[in-house]
This record gives C-alpha cells, sequence and structure tokens, in this order.
C-alpha cells in the first residue's frame, strides 16, 4: 500500500506562502495597489520642479537665442524680434570670416580667451593641490587657515571684483602703494593696471584668487580617502616627499582632478562677471574675452544676431571640448584599468 502525501496545516507559514504563490498564478493581470504606484512616481514628482525650472531659466531662452542667430535683428526690431528679416547662416558666416573686422575680432578675442583660461586652470589647479597637500600635516591653526583659504570663494563675486577694482587704481590703488611706494618696484611712476597690456595681468590675478580655493576644497576633500598605511609604507621603503607626491597622491586623486579641471575650464572660459565688473562694458583689448565680446557685440552696437550667432558657436565649441574631454579620459581610465 502507498500511503499518502502529508500535507502541511494551512495555518503554517509554509502554507501561507504556498497559497500567495497559487493566488499570483491564477491572477497574473492584477493592477500594481495604489500606495507603490504613487512611491514610484513620487521621485519623478520631486524632480519635476527642477526640471521645469531649468525649462524656464535656460532651455527656453537658449531656443529663442538660437532662433535669434539666423534673423537681422538690430534695435530697430527689438519690440517684435520675430518680425526680423530671416538671414539664413549669413550671421555665422560673417562671425568666422577672419578677413572682415567682424571675425578678425572674433578670433581675437577667442585666442585671448584659450591663453587666460588655460593659465587660470593651471595655476588654480596647481595652488590648490598644493594647499591642499600642505593642509594635511596637522599643525597648529590649520582649522583657521583653511577657513582663511576658503574666503575668496565665499565672498559674493562682484564684492571681491569690485574690491580687487580699487585696489588696481593708479593713483589710490593698494597695489601700486604696495610696489612702488612702499617696495620701489617699477620705479616712481604708477603703473596702469586697467589699461593696456597690463590689463590682462590684473584680469587673470583676480581670477586665479577666485578660483584656486575651490580646487583646493575639491583636491582636499579627496585626499582625505587615501590611506596613511600607503606613505607610511613608502616612507619606510625610503621615498621622499616628492615621490609620494608623484606615486601615491597625484594617482589616488585623478578622477576628481579629471573632473575638476573640465569644471574650472567651463567655468573660467564662460566667465563674464569678472572682466565686466573690473572692466565695465568695453574691456581693454588684451582683456577681450569671449563672454564681454559677445555682450558688446550684442548690447553695445545692438546687433543681436550677429551676438546670439557667437553665442551658439561658443556653445557648440564648449559641448565638442567637453565631448573630447570626457571620451579621451574615460578612455585612458579603462586602459589604465585594463593594466
Amino acid at each position: 500500500m502507498t500511503s499518502a502525501p502529508a500535507t502541511l496545516p494551512p495555518d503554517t507559514a509554509t502554507g501561507r506562502r504556498q497559497r500567495g504563490t497559487a493566488a499570483r498564478v491564477r491572477r497574473p493581470g492584477r493592477p500594481p495597489r495604489p500606495g507603490r504606484l504613487r512611491r514610484g512616481a513620487l521621485p519623478y514628482l520631486l524632480l519635476l520642479p527642477a526640471l521645469l525650472l531649468e525649462l524656464l531659466i535656460h532651455l527656453v531662452p537658449m531656443a529663442m537665442g538660437i532662433m535669434m542667430s539666423f534673423r537681422e535683428l538690430t534695435q530697430f526690431f527689438i519690440r517684435d524680434w520675430s518680425g526680423a528679416p530671416w538671414t539664413g547662416f549669413d550671421n555665422y558666416a560673417l562671425a568666422v570670416d577672419v578677413n572682415r573686422p567682424v571675425g578678425e575680432a572674433l578670433l581675437g578675442s577667442f585666442l585671448t580667451t584659450c591663453l587666460f583660461t588655460l593659465l587660470s586652470v593651471g595655476l588654480c589647479w596647481l595652488l590648490g593641490t598644493a594647499a591642499a597637500v600642505f593642509m594635511q600635516e596637522t599643525f597648529r591653526g590649520r582649522g583657521i587657515l583653511r577657513a582663511l583659504f576658503l574666503v575668496p570663494y565665499a565672498l559674493p563675486v562682484y564684492a571681491a571684483v569690485i574690491t580687487w577694482a580699487f585696489m588696481f587704481q593708479r593713483d589710490n590703488g593698494l597695489v601700486n602703494h604696495v610696489l612702488h611706494d612702499q617696495l620701489g618696484l617699477g620705479g616712481a611712476e604708477h603703473t596702469f593696471w586697467l589699461l593696456g597690456d597690463n590689463s590682462f595681468w590684473a584680469l587673470l590675478t583676480v581670477s586665479v584668487w577666485k578660483g584656486w580655493p575651490f580646487a583646493f576644497l575639491i583636491v582636499m576633500a579627496a585626499l582625505q580617502n587615501i590611506p596613511k598605511d600607503l606613505y607610511e609604507a613608502a616612507a619606510l621603503d625610503g621615498a621622499g616627499i616628492w615621490q609620494q607626491i608623484r606615486r601615491i597622491t597625484l594617482p589616488s586623486v585623478g578622477a576628481v582632478n579629471q573632473v575638476l579641471i573640465l569644471v574650472l575650464f567651463l567655468w573660467t572660459f564662460n566667465d563674464f562677471n569678472t572682466p565686466f565688473v573690473l572692466f565695465g562694458k568695453s574691456a581693454p583689448e588684451a582683456a577681450d574675452l569671449i563672454s564681454i565680446h559677445i555682450y558688446q557685440s550684442s548690447f553695445v552696437t545692438w546687433n543681436f544676431g550677429t551676438g546670439s550667432a557667437m553665442s551658439v558657436l561658443l556653445l557648440l565649441f564648449l559641448l565638442l571640448v567637453t565631448a573630447g574631454y570626457l571620451l579621451l579620459t574615460t578612455r585612458g581610465r579603462r586602459d589604465a584599468d585594463a593594466r
């Protein structure tokens, strides 16, 4: 005789699980509960205000600027810019034609901006990294010094740049007072810092002064993740401070530096507040960054069509540089991981 298979009591945990599985099998099309649906939609609802603000503040003006770049929009069509004559790509052709004054001036401003960005980003990264490495050591007053290093980054841009503009004044500025009157450098004649070729170095000084604390903050945060055992082992093996920085510090913060350099590049290349507050509406030729140049082409000469075309070209350039940089850094990181 064969015995009947044993069955579990219906009130056991296994029995309840089996009944629940059978119920789900019998009703495969059961809709989800309302509470579960609301929980799934909650992240999108929280992101909705930010997306709407992004649409209103950035995307809509960007689309309008692109439309303006295809029109001959001057002061005569300010009231109704959509009624300006359609010119197609004539504004773009005028902006890139280096044989004409508009294109030649734009090219000169672009080259000046590239040199300015290269020097500013390089100095910001170098000073920020050096200060972050120095601050890793424990000493008395380190917390106060860290706070002082972050003051330029914490100050409002307009207040900081206006202060520098007063300091760079020729007759009663602090810079000339210290260099010429106190130290006796450069002779008795005071220097024009906001005019001529010196305006480039004045602008670079302000940019580095307010930008390097951000690099210091990011690199200092990245250094906290490096184990102290690596430096102790390297010191036991006879590695000096420079070898430790080269072999341990820089490779460990490589990924952070890649993002940091990209952010500094975009901020510096697009910087408008610093030259505008420092020089006003008409920057000297030596400090004619492309952001202030586009402003002058649009709001000083009242040629908004050409200015919009220049803005679109700048946007395309930054997108290409960013995409190429991310592609190269990602490929380099993959090759390093493969080794």
